[in-house]
């Protein structure tokens, strides 16, 4: 059923969102998420609910209480957001509590209990006990098998929230049929991006790929790659891909390194296939050459920073590229995390056509994989 067709009223209402927000010095860099969900929060509380019940992750914690990864402060932003008061239950131990009549709570992060992320049948039926209604609205964790994304819809009448309906239909009106020349990139951190690279080559005209991941496929070219990260597992799959795709893949042709994954490093400008130091950046020749083909694109997704864009010394690649996306003609959809909190640094989230609230999940949806949630929630 949709969203608006549900009756809340004096219902106990469970929401799922997606509070994973960036929190450097104890502060929120970032509260775009947060905003995002308000909609969806707003539309239930002018229902009269009983009660609403919202739930999050947070970092990774790995089935452990950590306090720099607490719910606590996205919910004292939340509260300010909504003017209204929000609870914040600080009890960690989520399979044990007693729920008071209380209007809005936030329940500490779900990721301290690893059934979270093992999809445990004891802990979804706990976290469904606490209501009579789900609301799923986090499209950044859409793509995990997890308790609250996958397990709670067995056991509640369940719904998509409002931003979750609004990253579907950006998704699949803009995507369905993209005009070309169709081009992605594909940076970040992240190694799971590898098998979703390799259905997007089959979709995509160029593929653009930087960070870490660039690093793995430059290895598998028998770069010398210094002391940069990669990943070892991936290095077979990368060379059938470039077997395959020899002229969708471009990787960067220059970089900016680093001694050491700090900001305090000292930066130099290194090209060719022996590099001494530590990939943070790409160079000006690689900006250049990323341009050429993004300045000819139609369509153009883009998940993971193209360096370590939160240091200044190597925010060049990223700031670049996200301000020429801005001025161009075309659709652009910039996928989550980091990427998105780019565009939010930069101020140019009203230029582009999409900044999507989940990188992983976009980047599954438009390989044409069917995201775990659509399987639970129609």
């Amino acid at each position: 059923m949709q969203f608006s067709k549900f009756n809340f009223k004096d219902q106990k209402v469970l929401v799922r969102v997606d509070f994973n927000v960036p929190i450097k010095g104890g502060k929120i860099t970032d509260d775009s998420r947060i905003k995002k969900a308000l909609p969806t929060i707003n539309h239930i509380l002018s229902c009269d609910p009983k009660q609403i019940i919202i739930i999050s992750h947070l970092g990774r914690p790995k089935g452990k209480v950590n306090k720099k990864y607490s719910m606590k402060k996205p919910a004292s932003r939340l509260s300010h957001l909504l003017k209204k008061r929000v609870y914040f239950e600080k009890n960690s131990n989520l399979r044990k509590l007693n729920l008071p009549n209380k209007k809005i709570i936030v329940l500490e992060n779900l990721r301290y209990d690893i059934g979270e992320k093992n999809n445990d049948e004891i802990f979804s039926k706990k976290l469904s006990s606490y209501a009579n209604v789900f609301v799923f609205d986090a499209f950044g964790v859409a793509h995990r098998s997890h308790s609250s994304v996958v397990g709670i819809p067995k056991y509640l009448p369940s719904c998509f929230g409002l931003l979750m309906e609004k990253e579907i239909k950006h998704l699949k009106t803009n995507m369905k049929n993209p005009k070309r020349p169709f081009v992605a990139i594909i940076g970040g951190a992240k190694a799971d991006k590898i098998a979703v690279i390799n259905q997007l080559l089959k979709k995509v005209d160029y593929l653009i790929i930087s960070g870490i991941l660039a690093n793995t496929f430059l290895k598998t070219k028998n770069y010398d790659i210094g002391i940069s990260k990669f990943d070892e597992k991936s290095i077979p799959i990368c060379k059938k891909m470039l077997i395959k795709y020899p002229k969708k893949i471009k990787l960067p042709k220059d970089y900016i390194t680093g001694l050491e994954f700090n900001e305090k490093t000292k930066s130099k400008l290194e090209e060719g296939k022996k590099i001494n130091g530590m990939i943070m950046d790409i160079g000006p020749k690689t900006i250049e050459s990323y341009k050429k083909i993004l300045g000819k694109a139609k369509t153009i997704v883009w998940a993971g920073p193209i360096g370590v864009f939160e240091y200044k010394k190597f925010e060049k690649g990223t700031k670049e590229i996200a301000k020429f996306l801005s001025k161009l003609n075309a659709t652009v959809i910039v996928g989550g995390g980091d990427s998105g909190e780019a565009i939010h640094k930069y101020k140019l989230e009203k230029k582009i056509t999409h900044v999507s609230t989940g990188g992983g999940a976009s980047l599954e949806m438009l390989s044409g994989k069917k995201l775990p949630v659509f399987k639970v929630i129609k």
